[in-house]
C-alpha cells in the first residue's frame, strides 16, 4: 500500500478519533491502562541509559540518550494498541472539529483515558520500578543507587524547579511534537514506517526537556515511592495539572485545528455507527 498524502491522513485521523470515543466504557479504560502502562515502561529504560553519566565529560548527551530510549513508550502504544491521552487529544478533538463528535464525547473520553493513564503509570512506577528494585531506595548501591539518583535528578526539576509558565510552555511544546508523531505515523501501515516517524519527534522533546502528563504520572509518583525528598502530592498534582493544560493547548490549537483547517474544513461531515468496536483496542493509530 502506498504511502498516505496529508490530506488522507487527515481523514484517517477524524476516523480513528471517532473510533476511540465509540467503544464501551471498560474498553476505553482497559486500552488506557495499558497507554499509561507503556508510557511508564520507556521512562526507566530512559532513567538507565541516562545514569551514571558525568555532565563535565557527556554534556548534554544523556538527554539525548534518554529521549532516544523513552520513543520505546509510544512505539508500544502505537504498534501493540492502546489509548494515550496526549494523543487523544489530537485525535478526538479533529473528529469532533469534522463534525463526528460533540464536546461531551471528546471531555468524557479524554477524562477516562487520563485515568486510566494514571492506573498504568502508577502501576508500573510502584511495582515495576520501585518494589521490584530496579530503582533503588536512597543510598542504594549499584546500578539502583544510580538510578535513584538520576530520578531525583529528572523529578526535582520537574516538581521544584519548574514555574507554572515554564510547565504551561514545556506542555505545549511537548504535545505538539507527540502528536505530530501520532500524525506521521498515520502515513503508513508499515511498522518499520511508523517506528521511524515516531523517533525523531519522541526524541526531540525529551532531549528538550519539555513535559509529558503521563510521563509525569510516572517519573513523580516514583520518585516518591523511593523515598526521594522534597517532592509531595501536592507538587506532583500542581505538575499534572499544567502539564495536562499545556498537553491539550499543544495538541488542540497547533495540531488538530490547524490540519483541520488545511484538509478537513468544508469536507462531507459523516458520523460512524456507534455500534461498539470490539478491536478497537488494536487501533494502529
Amino acid at each position: 500500500m502506498p504511502d498516505r498524502q496529508p490530506p488522507e491522513m487527515a481523514q484517517v485521523a477524524s476516523e480513528t478519533g471517532a473510533k476511540k470515543v465509540h467503544r464501551t466504557w471498560d474498553r476505553v479504560l482497559v486500552s488506557s491502562f495499558l497507554g499509561g502502562a507503556y508510557i511508564a515502561f520507556g521512562a526507566p529504560v530512559a532513567i538507565t541509559v541516562s545514569s551514571g553519566l558525568d555532565p563535565a565529560r557527556w554534556g548534554t548527551l544523556p538527554t539525548l540518550f534518554m529521549g532516544a530510549a523513552f520513543t520505546l513508550g509510544l512505539v508500544l502504544v502505537l504498534i501493540a494498541g492502546s489509548d494515550l491521552a496526549t494523543g487523544n487529544m489530537m485525535l478526538v478533538p479533529l473528529s469532533a472539529m469534522h463534525g463526528r463528535l460533540t464536546t461531551g464525547d471528546t471531555v468524557r473520553n479524554l477524562t477516562l483515558v487520563l485515568l486510566g493513564n494514571l492506573l498504568g503509570a502508577l502501576f508500573v512506577a510502584y511495582f515495576l520500578a520501585v518494589q521490584a528494585g530496579v530503582i533503588g531506595p536512597p543510598g542504594a548501591s549499584g546500578t539502583p543507587g544510580l538510578l535513584h539518583d538520576r530520578l531525583a535528578q529528572i523529578a526535582g526539576n520537574k516538581a521544584l524547579n519548574e514555574s507554572a509558565w515554564q510547565i504551561f510552555l514545556r506542555g505545549v511544546g511537548c504535545n505538539w511534537l507527540v502528536c505530530l508523531a501520532v500524525w506521521m505515523s498515520l502515513a503508513t501501515s508499515a511498522v518499520s514506517g511508523k517506528i521511524l516517524a515516531i523517533f525523531m519527534p519522541i526524541m526531540a522533546f525529551v532531549a528538550m526537556g519539555f513535559d509529558h502528563v503521563v510521563a509525569n504520572m510516572f517519573f513523580l509518583p516514583a520518585a516518591m515511592f523511593a523515598g526521594v525528598p522534597g517532592i509531595g502530592w501536592g507538587d506532583t498534582l500542581f505538575n499534572w495539572l499544567m502539564a495536562s493544560l499545556g498537553n491539550v493547548v499543544g495538541a488542540v490549537i497547533f495540531v488538530s485545528t490547524s490540519y483541520w483547517y488545511l484538509f478537513l474544513r468544508g469536507a462531507p461531515r459523516e458520523r460512524p455507527s456507534r455500534t461498539p468496536v470490539g478491536g478497537e483496542a488494536a487501533e494502529r493509530a
